[in-house]
């Protein structure tokens, strides 16, 4: 309807209201268009009048119609039809036949199952961390059933300079070349001869042959026989075959050096037959190098031949140094380590510092060990076990001799004493695991080749060299023993942040047992709590161990609860 003129009133009729939409779309018929359709519009009034009505209903009455529809619900469940208690009552006539026997053997059998079940799942759970029956379910059974598997969400684009900083200061589960590293031929390989236990995992092993190929291979390789024959000798699995490479290599080139280093790596027996090899390699690679310092800007593969010679000089005096160190040369040692530090001061990744610290403790020159760390243990450098262990024995020999927890407790603890707690608690925050090593608390392995940083296999690592560093100071095991698990009051738990480094990463777990050999024990931080099946299948087999028992001893008694069990059921 269009308004009349501006004088003219009204038309008479019911006052104007508020229309909501389905109305106006009844009036309509339902679409907007076209001519109103009677029936539609007529249920659509109906359904809006119902609507308001019991929006404007009370509260009481809401409540009332609810109760009304739950005593309906009730009415029909209890409408069942009643076969099902003639059903009851055949079962109950079944159970009351059966004899003291069959309760017996059933719950032997249930105990049995359930004790199996508890045994496997223990067992994959010490192996792999994990409940393999809640791995199944979450893996398998729930997509079946419909569900989605909760997975973390995707990391957001970084929009400014401080997401991305924050993210770079996140820890990563990095692997990285063992300083200390043993040789194949003349420690692994006769670990392996006397116990028949591979103290080498494949997955370490393959670490090792990408390092040796990005170390010691080039892309001008092709252009010299001997090294192509190298280069295709790092990528055998087999150490016969990566010998008899070596060997090809040496008749095509005598002064191959890395022919020699895999020789020494892994045909030398004994350090000494190392040791020559290694010096044949210094020779030839020496020759080498200076060709290489002579036309490295010639052209880019000449200057990736410089690295490559560089790298091979490098690795081949570290090792005739820790074949010195090996052989007692100790003195020798320290030179060699001290001049390759200061001929190559660019290739501080390789931690050669490491090497230096473990032999000047061998020594005792504990003031070159401080000297050493007030250079290495920076804010700015990575971290590691050895420089945070060291520093704490350095700290800790100071007092540790006339350290009593008796005499501390009583007088309270010196500044010494403090510092050289302090020094334990950021150790061991660094890495928890090494003080059960040192404190005998675990067996060691052989250490792998590469380690994991705040990992069980780094512990191993530095245990397996320095704990008689920590013996020979008197007393030093002792204060660890009493201070090392102080360490943990001062980490929050769930481990969300840390106190003097950064939150203790979640990933160790997994890499170690990867790096690790099958029958060594890994350790774990934070201990993880044992799974809900363990606790249910244990209680399970407990429970009907039990009732076995029960059953065995008194059979009558336990027919007649059963039975009683099943009427009032």
């Amino acid at each position: 309807r269009s308004w009349s003129s501006p004088g003219s009133a009204l038309p008479r009729g019911p006052p104007l209201s508020r229309r909501s939409p389905v109305a106006a779309m009844a009036d309509s018929g339902g679409n907007g268009r076209g001519p109103p359709c009677p029936g539609a519009a007529a249920a659509l009034r109906r359904w809006e009048h119902l609507r308001r009505r019991a929006a404007a209903a009370a509260p009481w009455a809401r409540g009332l119609l609810a109760v009304a529809a739950g005593l309906g619900l009730f009415y029909v469940v209890l409408r069942v039809p009643f076969r099902l208690r003639d059903s009851l009552t055949a079962v109950t006539v079944f159970l009351s036949t059966l004899t003291p026997k069959f309760y017996f053997a059933l719950t032997v059998t249930s105990s049995f199952i359930s004790g199996l079940i508890f045994v496997f799942e223990w067992w994959h759970f010490r192996k792999y961390g994990t409940s393999f029956i809640e791995q199944v379910s979450v893996s398998h059974l729930r997509p079946l059933i419909g569900g989605t598997e909760s997975s973390p969400p995707a990391p957001a684009a970084f929009s400014n300079g401080e997401s991305e900083t924050s993210r770079q200061g996140m820890p990563e589960c990095k692997v990285w070349r063992n300083p200390l590293n043993l040789f194949r031929g003349a420690e692994y390989s006769r670990y392996m001869w006397v116990t028949g236990k591979e103290p080498l995992t494949y997955y370490d092993m393959n670490l090792s042959a990408q390092d040796h190929q990005n170390f010691f291979t080039c892309d001008t390789d092709a252009l010299r026989p001997s090294d192509t024959v190298m280069q295709k000798a790092w990528r055998e699995r087999n150490p016969q075959a990566r010998i008899k490479a070596a060997y090809q290599a040496l008749e095509l080139n005598n002064d191959c050096a890395t022919a020699y280093v895999l020789l020494a790596e892994e045909e030398a027996t004994t350090i000494v037959d190392a040791e020559k090899y290694f010096k044949q390699a210094l020779k030839a690679g020496e020759m080498i190098y200076r060709k290489s310092q002579n036309c490295h800007s010639q052209s880019p593969q000449h200057e990736a031949q410089l690295r490559r010679d560089t790298n091979v000089l490098v690795y081949v005096k570290r090792r005739l140094a820790m074949c010195a160190r090996k052989l007692g040369r100790i003195r020798e040692a320290v030179k060699m380590m001290r001049d390759l530090m200061k001929e190559f001061p660019l290739l501080s990744m390789l931690n050669i510092h490491e090497n230096l610290l473990e032999a000047l403790l061998e020594l005792q020159a504990y003031a070159d060990v401080q000297a050493v760390l007030a250079k290495y243990d920076d804010i700015s450098l990575p971290k590691s076990a050895a420089i945070c262990y060291t520093a704490a024995l350095l700290k800790a020999r100071a007092v540790s001799e006339r350290f009593s927890p008796e005499t501390a407790s009583k007088r309270g603890l010196s500044t010494a004493e403090i510092n050289a707690v302090e020094a334990i608690h950021r150790a061991v925050e660094f890495n928890p695991h090494v003080p059960k090593y040192l404190l005998e608390m675990k067996s060691l392995v052989l250490p792998p080749e590469h380690i994991l940083k705040r990992g069980d296999s780094e512990a191993v690592a530095y245990a397996f060299f320095h704990l008689q560093h920590w013996k020979r100071i008197e007393g030093a095991l002792n204060l660890l023993h009493c201070t090392w698990e102080g360490t943990f009051r001062m980490i929050p738990y769930p481990l969300e942040k840390g106190h003097l480094f950064y939150p203790y990463p979640s990933c160790t777990e997994t890499a170690d047992r990867e790096l690790l050999p099958t029958f060594h024990e890994v350790s774990v931080y934070p201990q993880k709590e044992l799974p809900f099946f363990i606790h249910f299948t244990a209680g399970l087999c407990s429970f009907s161990a039990m009732l076995a028992l029960l059953t065995h001893q008194f059979p009558e008694l336990m027919v007649v609860f059963a039975k009683a069990v099943s009427v009032a059921s």
